[in-house]
């Protein structure tokens, strides 16, 4: 049986993915932990893992996720020190969702994190939009499908678990419009940031997203 080859980068690698909401950054973030064995860490599953509990603070969550503001350094950074600190981080790690600013790619270095790359996902606004607004997501397993690019086999079903569709809150036309004006607004602006300290790379994600795999990791290994 022939065994399969694993993609190294050095002794450590820590990466950040950049993108706007959309731009598909946390579906090749899984792929790439595979070939890297490196953990991916989204701040949006680490507050939706703090939203499924019955708190005071999944409740302030949700006020800004539904609302489709960020949420604020004070709740993020805690909470993204406490999984950056686990053994599984050890060998580096993918940031998907932080830094979302200037303010928080410095405080990630005055925390004693060294980033040695910023991938940016680059994908047209128009097209971003489409994504997120045809998204749904199934309530039981977080199955997610695109109702125009990858949908379900039977409307408003997960294929894998059964279980029901739906579109989030933060899905909403309205919502997604203030989310990207954000984006825009904060996000991208770190992308010079990045430039001007030589860590960025870019990466076409108007593409399949076999061929965006495939572009991510041939721009790590350069």
């Amino acid at each position: 049986m022939r065994r399969k080859s694993q993609v190294t980068l050095g002794d450590k690698m820590n990466l950040i993915f950049l993108g706007a909401p959309g731009s598909g950054k946390g579906t090749v973030a899984k792929k790439v932990t595979e070939k890297f064995s490196i953990p991916q860490i989204s701040t949006g599953d680490l507050l939706r893992e703090e939203l499924k509990k019955d708190s005071r603070l999944s409740w302030e969550l949700k006020s800004y996720m539904d609302s489709g503001k960020l949420v604020p350094d004070s709740i993020i950074v805690p909470m993204l020190k406490v999984r950056l600190s686990k053994k599984d981080c050890e060998k580096g790690f993918i940031l998907d969702g932080f830094p979302r600013t200037i303010a928080q790619a410095e405080l990630l270095g005055k925390e004693g994190v060294k980033i040695e790359k910023a991938v940016l996902f680059d994908v047209p606004m128009k097209e971003v939009y489409d994504r997120i607004v045809n998204r749904r997501t199934c309530k039981s397993c977080g199955a997610v499908y695109n109702i125009l690019t990858i949908p379900p086999k039977k409307e408003g079903v997960c294929d894998k678990c059964g279980g029901e569709l739906y579109s989030r809150e933060d899905q909403r036309p309205e919502v997604i419009t203030k989310r990207l004006e954000v984006y825009a607004k904060e996000t991208e602006p770190l992308i010079e940031y990045y430039r001007e300290k030589k860590k960025l790379i870019k990466v076409d994600a108007n593409q399949i997203p076999e061929k965006v795999l495939q572009a991510t990791i041939e721009k790590l290994r350069e």
